[in-house]
């Protein structure tokens, strides 16, 4: 029988909008940040009392995640627990999950990634939606570990030109579900 690991952080990160993924990337590598890979990731996402409950599958992998987080919804850098499964059979438990629990929204994105310093920087390509850079962070949690985290993403939004009218408040699911409301 299959077994499941999982995994909780604690993580500081933010989300803006990006014009120009080609600028941003050639900045992101004068950095030095280190290359890990393109991804092409499927989130379903349910229906949940709080925080967000998704099923990541990626394009390429037997297995997925379950990853369940709560996540302050502000502007700029914000505190988020992330609670990740590992799934090793992810059509049976997306069958599963969609008989359960109702099924919010998809969505379908590249994603190449990158570390820099302990802080990942995604770059992401969201059908429907547009391109993104997101950072993320562990932190200890503790109220001074997290600000100093933040304080990390906010000089590095300066090293890459990320304007503060550019951040987003909610997750891809969010944009989606608003945008289908219009």
């Amino acid at each position: 029988m299959a077994t499941s690991e999982g995994s909780e952080s604690k993580l500081v990160e933010l989300k803006a909008k990006a014009e120009d993924l080609n600028s941003i990337r050639k900045l992101v590598k004068s950095l030095g940040a280190r290359y890990i890979g393109n991804f092409h990731q499927i989130d379903t996402y349910f229906e949940v009392p709080r925080g967000r409950l998704k099923l990541r599958e990626i394009d390429g992998q037997d297995e997925a995640e379950l990853i369940y987080y709560e996540r302050e919804d502000i502007q700029g850098p914000k505190r988020s627990e992330v609670f990740i499964l590992t799934i090793p059979k992810p059509e049976t438990f997306k069958t599963l999950f969609e008989k359960v629990l109702e099924r919010k929204v998809v969505i379908d994105k590249k994603r190449e990634i990158y570390r820099y310093k302990g802080t990942q920087i995604h770059l992401d390509n969201v059908a429907d939606l547009g391109t993104f850079i997101e950072f993320e962070r562990k932190t200890k949690g503790s109220t001074k570990a997290v600000q100093k985290d933040q304080e990390v993403l906010q000089k590095l939004m300066k090293k890459l030109g990320i304007e503060n009218s550019k951040l987003l408040r909610g997750s891809y699911s969010d944009l989606a579900l608003r945008k289908a409301e219009k």
